[in-house]
């Protein structure tokens, strides 16, 4: 006899704490941003962009948020892996999905296990990617 463990879902109001969370971040490091939360089945949960953030955040944010949740993996951590010399290069062509492989994007769990994802864009890669992780870390004891 298994047992089913259950783990609440990532909700609406999670998600807005995150968003909360990384554009707070981004304010402190004097970086305007746009900030994506999927959840566990890569649907948008909440969005927000700075108005002065560069229009392509928009699409960014959303593309690391999706990849994170995809590969369960910090986009930051899979850069190397798509380049010429690494075994997922082709996947980003490979595939008909919006993967995008620059930091910025993080997976979300919850007893741990995959809930949703964040993604951040706007500032340099690096920059998102501290963001995105500020956010999660400032909002792990969601429940």
């Amino acid at each position: 006899m298994s047992t089913t463990i259950s783990v609440a879902p990532l909700t609406t109001q999670d998600a807005e704490a995150l968003v909360t969370a990384a554009r707070r971040a981004a304010d402190a490091a004097g970086v305007t941003v746009s900030v994506t939360v999927l959840d566990a089945g890569g649907h948008l949960l909440a969005f927000r962009r700075d108005d002065r953030a560069v229009l392509i955040s928009g699409e960014t944010s959303t593309r690391k948020a999706y990849t994170a949740l995809q590969l369960d993996a910090p986009t930051a951590d899979l850069v190397d892996l798509v380049k010429p010399d690494g075994p997922f290069h082709t996947l980003p062509t490979a595939l008909d999905k919006p993967l995008l492989f620059i930091a910025g994007g993080v997976p979300v769990h919850r007893d741990g296990r995959l809930i949703g994802a964040i993604g951040v864009g706007g500032g340099a890669p690096k920059q998102d990617h501290g963001f995105a992780v500020a956010a999660v870390t400032a909002t792990e004891e969601l429940s």
